[in-house]
């Protein structure tokens, strides 16, 4: 072990990515993110966060929802740990003798209607504004014009091949971002911007002093520290787990038409879903019932109402909403 003489001191901060969804009610979902402070000249945008106390917070947790209740007024519900994120460079710089931050990452969800007087900075802001290259929702994303070129070049500027265990830059970018014959997937949120991060071309990577190529546009919001790498990792999480738990009711209003339901799993995966195929994996899933009541909010057709069948906890253990094929 290398020994320092003038260690650095380290500092645990707890940061959440509270997702919420705008608009499920009237068949016009959008996926948000609650900032608690939005971006501006001079400042990025930034989660809610806070340094953990063990003298004022007897465990993680409840430090968190405390720093989320000073900084935003939201309270939270559904509450999940992530992960540690403690990489160097993130925080430091050469010479920094600042304490090094280790920051514990959860995923929360809450609705999107929440009232947030208490905290007039606090905002709600679309997630993919933070990640355009993730919304396949209408085709592919426009940003990949501009990001792939660059990915290639860089790919190709690999200096070895490496052991037979390791992917290759071009291998991993196939795989990523579904070109050359590869399969976009839409759960590999974090692997995407770790990769964009080492290949410099996001501006958190050149601000923790990473080389990078001259004339790259901006891709995406900055964020502060390491919150894009959280938040990256908080809509992956909720991406692969709505698979098999029923996360996406819990950003549903009670009742909702299956075609509300249908654009709230394709404003979260980010992808468009089959209507036949998703109504019949809906169907064999059990997890909505029928109230019996219509809805005429898109002023068209009366469409029929549901709700989330709850006894569908008991009945298996994974009951979540298994999304169809992209067409």
């Amino acid at each position: 072990m290398t020994k320092t003489s003038h260690p650095l001191p380290v500092e645990i901060g707890l940061t959440a990515a509270i997702l919420a969804v705008s608009g499920a009610a009237d068949d016009t979902p959008e996926p948000m993110v609650l900032v608690a402070r939005p971006a501006s000249a001079t400042s990025e945008a930034a989660l809610p966060s806070g340094p953990f106390d063990p003298v004022a917070h007897r465990t993680f947790e409840i430090g968190l929802r405390a720093w989320v209740a000073e900084q935003t007024g939201v309270p939270l519900g559904y509450v999940e740990q992530l992960y540690t994120f403690g990489d160097r460079g993130r925080h430091a710089q050469a010479g920094d003798r600042d304490p090094h931050v280790v920051s514990v990452g959860y995923l929360a969800l809450t609705r999107a209607d929440t009232k947030l007087t208490q905290a007039p900075e606090a905002a709600f802001r679309p997630w993919y504004s933070f990640f355009p290259w993730e919304d396949w929702r209408t085709g592919r994303p426009e940003v990949l014009d501009a990001l792939l070129p660059r990915l290639t070049a860089w790919a190709e500027q690999e200096p070895g091949a490496g052991g037979p265990a390791r992917l290759s830059r071009r291998e991993r970018m196939r795989l990523l971002f579904g070109v050359e014959g590869g399969r976009f997937d839409e759960d590999s949120v974090l692997e995407r911007y770790e990769f964009l991060y080492e290949a410099g071309l996001v501006p958190e990577a050149r601000r923790d002093g990473r080389a990078a190529p001259d004339g790259v546009p901006a891709l995406g919001q900055p964020m502060l520290n390491d919150h894009r790498r959280i938040l990256a990792t908080a809509m992956g999480r909720l991406r692969a787990k709505m698979k098999y738990r029923p996360v996406i009711f819990e950003l549903m209003p009670q009742t909702f038409t299956l075609t509300a339901l249908q654009r709230t799993a394709e404003a979260i995966s980010g992808r468009h879903l089959h209507k036949q195929n998703f109504r019949r994996l809906v169907e064999a899933s059990a997890v909505v019932e029928s109230t019996g009541e219509m809805s005429r909010a898109t002023g068209g057709r009366p469409a029929a109402l549901f709700r989330f069948r709850r006894e569908v906890l008991q009945e298996r253990p994974a009951p979540g909403l298994r999304v169809g094929a992209r067409v």
